[in-house]
């Protein structure tokens, strides 16, 4: 049985966990077919990704799974982990990810939760980082996320704590973009994944590099200078062409992402 399943349509990719016996959980070989997955959107040149559940899930993900952490001595959050793997496949997919969130997000899952560019959730979302509870001191890329998105006293309270935030509080403190009723909110995202597929990829695509850059980098001349030469990509573009063309013609563009 598949752990992901995939689907395609008017440039928006949806990747869904499908392993709802064993809550979802980030699973070794669950955390390959995810990397899969985002590969193969990628080659699709889909312009946004839909990260999800199965419909009415009480639990998204249940966070790493525990028997396939190593043995003690070794750093079970270590660059090449397939957690970390996926992470980062995530963060350079050339595209803005949406996290469509039902149910409980656990552990290395909230973290995963966190790197997309968007969260959208249902009422029956709740947040906890739970590495405390095993003994496991998060690394520093997955903190510098908490970092980005919640805060320095939210952090702490997160990860010293280990307890659930629910969804009215995780809206917020910025884990979620928007909180919407659950009947509305399979609706609701596609809405907002197709105003995103309708704007020009390139744009899109060098906009959520810069920000990437920004979050994780020190602002320095160098940065600056691979900023600026990213944004020469999209302002020489046919898509900038067609955009201002398209606005003088009043006209809706036809972007094409080159």
């Amino acid at each position: 049985m598949a752990l992901i399943l995939t689907d395609f349509n008017d440039h928006i990719g949806t990747v869904t966990f499908n392993n709802a016996a064993k809550r979802n959980c980030l699973s070794n070989d669950l955390l390959k077919e995810l990397i899969g997955a985002f590969e193969h959107m990628a080659q699709r040149k889909a312009r946004v990704a839909v990260l999800r559940a199965e419909p009415g899930a009480t639990v998204w993900s249940s966070g790493r799974d525990i028997h396939d952490l190593p043995e003690p001595g070794r750093d079970p959050l270590a660059y090449h982990d397939p957690l970390e793997l996926a992470l980062r496949r995530i963060q350079h997919f050339p595209a803005p990810v949406i996290a469509m969130i039902e149910g409980s997000v656990w552990g290395g899952a909230c973290d995963l939760s966190l790197i997309c560019d968007l969260a959208i959730g249902a009422p029956t979302a709740s947040f906890a980082m739970t590495p405390a509870k095993i003994g496991v001191p998060y690394n520093t890329a997955g903190i510098l996320h908490f970092l980005n998105i919640v805060g320095m006293r939210m952090a702490h309270e997160m990860l010293f704590t280990a307890q659930p935030i629910n969804a009215e509080r995780a809206v917020a403190i910025g884990i979620l973009n928007h909180l919407v009723p659950a009947e509305a909110l399979e609706a609701f995202t596609y809405r907002m994944a197709g105003q995103i597929a309708e704007h020009s990829p390139l744009s899109v695509r060098v906009m959520k590099e810069q920000l990437r850059i920004l979050a994780t980098h020190p602002v320095s001349t160098e940065t600056f200078e691979r900023i600026q030469g990213l944004r020469q990509q999209a302002f020489e573009s046919e898509d900038y062409r067609e955009g201002k063309k398209a606005f003088l013609e009043k006209r809706k563009p036809l972007f094409k992402g080159e």
